[in-house]
């Protein structure tokens, strides 16, 4: 069983109380202000050095007698700072450790991108590796931010990496369970899970089909917090690897499918922030824990299951297991009536085709909900893309056999189909759907390459439009 005890980091700011540098932030067009106002030494050494203001561009103020005086950090230009989010962190890599100041003439906005890009910058994935040394350069959180909030949202998202980037060899649907207990243990919420063959006793079907064909039994994970306020639903998809069962996927096709439970990694750093932030609702998270892997019992293609909710789906293609193993979740979830319903899961290549890895595109009919989510995106450093559920479509996924078609071979619009199929089952009018990556393919600021949260601190800044708390 993995270790529990996750994050393995704990992002943190420096102690107020300390003497801490200053860290001049400099635009790229206000280089000779910032020359005059640090004085002829100082702005002659940032003239010397060649120093532009790019975004993130660092130098260090030497001060006589050998020591430090503080540092310049370039803010860039409006298209740079456009272009890359977090970009004043680059700053974190060129800077000694200790405590440091932000100086300069930032919007709110901008001063919680940097404390919250700060924080994330430092994440390290150390498990596998020799014990990651926490010296580090680190920031007094700005005046009129937030210090509790910016550190719970990258506590979420510490947690989300690290089960994500965790291998399949120790992230199975075992534990993730573990995880998921922990998670509920800190908060004292309720968990229960449903395991192995009591998933047909209990009426999950298609959670023990997907799952059945692996010697680590599949199950389905509730956790239930809050006392009071409305019911937010969160369902994650956590398939802990995916081989595409007999539709077996090229080596090429599995490299990043220890990240296939990124859905469920995802929900659980959102749930963190909620219950961390203590939110007046009411929260319920569902996670379907599965392995799709090939044996002699393993899902076949064109069996036809009958779901939770009674209707029958063809099986097309194994390799699209997660819609079967949400559809069941969903049904749960929507038997007890909630006021947002909310599934996230790494479910398409199809999403990436249109969005790239960097976007979580999502999915409402609720106009206050994507209204909640683009101003909650914007507020959480968070990019999202609303994508349609094209009633248009529907059609697609009728099979004629069956009531639906979890591989429709209509070869366009496959996460919109997709959705489209999930939407079957949640059968909710305030319901979402993020068709997630949970993988960073690149470094960049604040998201080292490996398991990266999307959505979720777009939702957690959304949530109180949403649910109007």
């Amino acid at each position: 069983m993995t270790d529990v005890a996750l994050p393995y980091l704990t992002p943190r700011f420096a102690d107020p109380a300390i003497t801490a540098l200053p860290l001049h932030v400099v635009a790229a067009d206000e280089l000779d202000a910032i020359r005059v106002q640090l004085g002829a030494e100082a702005g002659g050494w940032l003239h010397a050095t060649g120093f532009k203001g790019d975004l993130g561009e660092v130098r260090l103020l030497p001060a006589s007698g050998g020591g430090l005086a503080g540092a310049v950090v370039g803010y860039g230009t409006a298209k740079a700072r456009r272009r890359m989010r977090f970009g004043l962190a680059r700053a974190v890599a060129g800077l000694p450790a200790g405590a440091w100041r932000i100086e300069g003439a930032l919007s709110q906005a901008e001063r919680e991108e940097a404390a919250l890009g700060w924080l994330l910058t430092h994440y390290r994935f150390g498990r596998y590796r020799k014990p990651v040394s926490e010296d580090a350069a680190l920031l007094i959180c700005p005046e009129g931010v937030d210090a509790a909030r910016m550190i719970a949202m990258a506590r979420a998202e510490f947690l989300t990496r690290d089960l994500i980037n965790t291998p399949a060899q120790d992230m199975g649907p075992g534990e993730l369970e573990a995880a998921f207990v922990a998670l509920g243990g800190r908060f004292g919420a309720r968990v229960a899970v449903v395991r192995g063959d009591d998933l047909l006793t209990e009426g999950f079907p298609m959670v023990h089909a997907v799952g059945r064909a692996s010697p680590r039994a599949p199950r389905i994970m509730e956790l239930r917090w809050g006392k009071a306020g409305p019911l937010l639903t969160l369902v994650g998809k956590g398939v802990c690897f995916d081989t595409g069962g007999l539709n077996l996927k090229p080596s090429s096709g599995m490299n990043l499918m220890k990240k296939d439970m990124g859905g469920a990694a995802t929900v659980m750093g959102l749930a963190q922030m909620i219950m961390e932030l203590g939110l007046p609702l009411r929260l319920r998270v569902i996670v379907p824990a599965v392995e799709n892997v090939v044996s002699g019992n393993a899902l076949k293609p064109k069996d036809i299951l009958t779901s939770r909710k009674g209707l029958t789906v063809e099986v097309n293609d194994t390799d699209a297991e997660g819609r079967l193993v949400l559809g069941d979740a969903l049904a749960w979830a929507g038997e007890e009536p909630c006021d947002v319903l909310v599934s996230m899961a790494t479910l398409t290549g199809a999403a990436r085709v249109a969005v790239g890895p960097d976007l979580a595109p999502y999915y409402s009919d609720d106009a206050g909900i994507v209204a909640a989510l683009e101003a909650g995106a914007v507020a959480g450093f968070d990019p999202v893309w609303r994508l349609p559920f094209h009633d248009a479509y529907e059609a697609v996924i009728e099979p004629g056999i069956a009531d639906l078609d979890n591989a429709p071979g209509f070869g366009f619009a496959g996460s919109i189909t997709a959705a489209l199929f999930l939407r079957r089952f949640a059968d909710h009018p305030r319901y979402v759907h993020f068709d997630i990556y949970g993988h960073t393919p690149s470094d960049a600021p604040g998201r080292p390459k490996g398991g990266v949260g999307q959505g979720a601190r777009a939702m957690i800044c959304g949530l109180p439009a949403m649910l109007g708390l």
